[in-house]
């Protein structure tokens, strides 16, 4: 049987016993109605899973024994930064998950000149606190034990900044210099997808992405919307470069 994978932000060794976070014992004993004794499998990023076992259920703390560690190899070989446009609700977590599930290292969420969500300080904390969560929880579907860096919304300029240099850096353009056939070998340093907000790119922002070094990347004749372009570039990349 499958056990329960969940995330948790804290050091895992075999043997400790651990008192769960918040979240993480709300999905393990409300959600999935573990009881103790019962097995779950805990992961922190680090590459493990560390299979556990529920070894008390209290009114305001659940305890789980960590049992085994066991490393995983399922990272794929092709390491692909997503640049995103910030999308509105729904339409980012999906993008956040499904970009997870489909392998990618790091997601740079972009405040666009057309970018229609505007987050203060405030929101913008409680944003990424929750597409964390939404990252952490595709993770735990997927099986991966290595979870995606997730960076704070900056403007395009600082996000393109932030970027490590020598990456292969692309955008989806029709008329784009680039084709999946001319892509024949995974870059060394990884590959950037810069994909717009509903809005998409303004001709600024496009000045800004080519000042950057980021290319045009062909992926069919047809205009595809903010939550389809990265997933499908995604799949495209690894399908031909990556493990797909």
């Amino acid at each position: 049987m499958r056990l329960t994978r969940c995330p948790v932000d804290l050091p895992l060794q075999v043997g400790q016993t651990l008192s769960l976070p918040e979240e993480a014992a709300n999905h393990l004993v409300r959600v999935m109605r573990l009881r103790e004794g019962e097995g779950c499998v805990l992961f922190n990023g680090d590459g493990h899973d560390y299979a556990a076992t529920v070894s008390s259920i209290g009114k305001r703390e659940v305890q789980v024994h960590v049992d085994r560690s066991d490393a995983l190899d399922n990272e794929s070989p092709l390491t692909i930064t997503l640049l995103q446009g910030i999308a509105r609700g729904e339409k980012m977590d999906l993008i956040l998950q499904k970009a997870t599930e489909l392998g990618v290292s790091r997601i740079l969420p972009v405040n666009a000149e057309r970018t229609e969500v505007k987050l203060d300080a405030a929101r913008a904390e409680k944003r990424l606190a929750h597409w964390r969560s939404v990252v952490g929880s595709a993770c735990g579907q997927s099986g991966r034990a290595r979870i995606p860096r997730i960076d704070a919304p900056l403007s395009l300029a600082a996000a393109a900044a932030a970027l490590p240099p020598q990456t292969l850096r692309l955008t989806l353009d029709p008329q784009g210099e680039h084709r999946l056939a001319t892509l024949e070998a995974a870059p060394a340093n990884g590959v950037v997808i810069a994909i717009g907000p509903e809005g998409g790119w303004s001709p600024r922002d496009r000045q800004q992405l080519a000042d950057a070094g980021f290319q045009g990347l062909q992926l069919g004749p047809r205009i595809l919307r903010t939550e389809t372009a990265g997933l499908a570039a995604i799949a495209a990349l690894q399908a031909k470069l990556g493990d797909l």
